[in-house]
């Protein structure tokens, strides 16, 4: 017998109104792969980069949006031995996560804690691999280390944070409101900053000198952070937040200009100035499942608290909680809850 599902699914990339709710057939569940009723989903910048078609990973044609979600094992290939019907879990997905079932292979999926809420588990994986990856792997994060992390407020921000103070670094957030601002330092972080222009002024008027950056805007905010690393500093640049596209389409004519305004490094300056700049998406970690396993071991090694979710939207209101990030004044993660299935 067919099961259907509903799913969230775009014709082709280029206008986020393409983005429709449909019903589908799910194909029998194979030997290799585990069933999974979808309880929380979460929102990533580049689910909306994606719709816009402004990502280079975006799929050709018709494609469902989403990186991230939890649920619940419903159904267990015959070769599959890792888990068990029943049991809670948060898995990652090259696309495809706009949806109430999906089947996936046991490698993309973790055990979800047992204190933890879907919604916290659709906030866990992808955030966190970001922010591990780009401190340890590619930032070299040492104790004692001063961080500065910007849209520290966001998923991956929080995240971030709590990273660096679990390692022994001092992270210095900035954000771009009062009430982001509010909440870093009820959360402990008071060096919390609400950013101002130029940049470079600020810096300069806090007296801040970095080991390390971590940066998802661009532009001057990114060229005046770079500018205040010490030698032997890296900035780690993991988004783009100015190319952010408009509530359907991007401006193509905002993005061309902001482009060729966008921050160059000159790698001649930076061997003499003893600074570095390195730039990822983790996307690719899909397929380099061995290395993902890793990540999420070490990760996981770590005593930070569970994701901070500050946004729940029904699964029919995924346009409603795409606006809410798209617009940039979100706290934590957004995610989308299929409260039906609970």
């Amino acid at each position: 017998m067919l099961t259907t599902r509903n799913v969230w699914k775009t014709s082709h990339a280029g206008a986020i109104k393409r983005l429709k709710l449909i019903t589908e057939d799910l194909a029998e569940l194979a030997p290799d792969s585990v069933r999974i009723e979808v309880k929380a989903v979460g929102l990533n910048f580049a689910d909306i980069f994606a719709l816009t078609g402004l990502y280079s990973a975006t799929p050709k044609g018709a494609f469902i949006p989403g990186l991230e979600y939890s649920g619940v094992v419903t159904a267990l290939g015959d070769a599959v031995t890792d888990f068990k019907v029943g049991d809670r879990i948060m898995g990652v997905t090259r696309f495809g996560g706009y949806v109430d079932k999906l089947d996936t292979t046991p490698e993309h999926l973790q055990l979800l804690p047992e204190s933890w809420s879907f919604e916290q588990g659709a906030a866990y994986l992808v955030q966190t691999l970001t922010a591990w990856y780009a401190l340890t792997a590619l930032g070299n994060i040492k104790k004692d280390q001063q961080v500065l992390v910007q849209s520290a407020a966001g998923g991956v921000g929080l995240q971030a944070m709590k990273i660096c103070r679990a390692l022994g670094a001092h992270p210095v957030g900035f954000v771009s409101s009062e009430e982001k601002a509010a909440l870093l330092k009820s959360l402990g972080f008071e060096q919390s900053y609400i950013r101002q222009q130029p940049f470079a002024d600020q810096l300069t008027q806090l007296n801040i000198t970095l080991d390390l950056v971590l940066d998802a805007i661009g532009g001057e905010v990114q060229y005046a952070s770079f500018n205040a690393l010490k030698p032997m500093g890296r900035l780690v640049v993991f988004g783009a937040a100015e190319f952010t596209p408009g509530k359907n389409r991007p401006n193509y004519l905002k993005a061309a200009w902001q482009y060729l305004k966008r921050p160059k490094y000159d790698v001649m300056e930076m061997i003499s100035e003893n600074k570095s700049v390195m730039a990822f998406n983790l996307i690719w970690l899909w397929q380099e499942t061995g290395l993902m396993a890793e990540l999420v071991s070490q990760m996981g090694r770590i005593d930070i608290a569970a994701p901070y979710v500050g946004h729940t939207f029904a699964f029919s209101q995924a346009h409603q909680a795409i606006e809410c990030l798209r617009s940039g004044k979100t706290v934590g993660k957004v995610v989308l809850t299929l409260a039906s299935n609970d």
